[in-house]
Parts: C-alpha cells; sequence; structure tokens
C-alpha cells in the first residue's frame, strides 16, 4: 500500500506497540531524553514490511522535525548523542550515526570526533548505510 491510505495503514499497524515503546522510553524522549513533551513513533528506515518496535523510537516534536529536515538542525540540540551512541537499542544507535554523520558533514567537530573514536558493530553499521 502506498500514498495516503498506505500511510494510515502502516501508522495503525505501529500504534499496536505504542505501549511497549511508552514503558521502554518511560514517557521520555528516546533520542534527547525530554520529559513532558509530546512524543511519536519515529520508525529507522529501511522500512521492514510488517511495523516493528524494533525498527521504531519513541521521539519528541523537536527531534523529528531537525531529523526530517536536516537544514534546520541545531547542532547543539544533538549534544546529547554521546550518550545515545552507547544505547543498547540498536534502533537508536543507527539513527545516532545517520545524525553523527550529517553533524561532521557540516564540519561539527565534536561530531567528527565522536565518530572516529567509536567502533560499530558490522550489523549496525550496515544498517545505518542502508538509508533511502
Amino acid at each position: 500500500m502506498s500514498g495516503f491510505k498506505g500511510k494510515y495503514h502502516r501508522q495503525h499497524l505501529c500504534s499496536r506497540f505504542t505501549k511497549d515503546l511508552v514503558r521502554r522510553s518511560r514517557s521520555r524522549c528516546e533520542c534527547c531524553n525530554r520529559s513532558g513533551a509530546k512524543l511519536d513513533i519515529f520508525e529507522i528506515e529501511p522500512l521492514p514490511e510488517e511495523p516493528s518496535p524494533d525498527h521504531a523510537l519513541f521521539l519528541c516534536e523537536s527531534c523529528i522535525k531537525q531529523i526530517q529536515h536536516p537544514k534546520k538542525m541545531n547542532p547543539h540540540d544533538w549534544r546529547c548523542l554521546h550518550e545515545t551512541l552507547w544505547s543498547e537499542l540498536p534502533a537508536l544507535q543507527v539513527l545516532t550515526i545517520r545524525l553523527l554523520r550529517r553533524l561532521a558533514n557540516r564540519n561539527e567537530t565534536w561530531a567528527c570526533e565522536l565518530l572516529e573514536q567509536h567502533i560499530l558493530d558490522p550489523d549496525i553499521e550496515e544498517w545505518s548505510n542502508q538509508a533511502s
């Protein structure tokens, strides 16, 4: 399914594991750790045919907006990546690597240094290179 119907069908399928994400995240943004903000499910590409909590994160609107609009990224908002890089959640590790690469391409020295220091699990590296 694609288009308008496909998007809402997928959102409906994702809503089945919202409670799992709320529990896992403790109602905090899984990226910036912000509490008290509206959180939404954000799937990490490439998307599996069947939505899965293993391919999804619970993120605040601010993080989602900056991820979806890279030109509007505020590098200072992403200092949290120092911590998320060490997450046990593969989806969060993948998102972190992708964001650090974006920031490194914008000559953010701290992001370049973090990427150089971290040794990636081969599966995480492969997934992080599969962005569509």
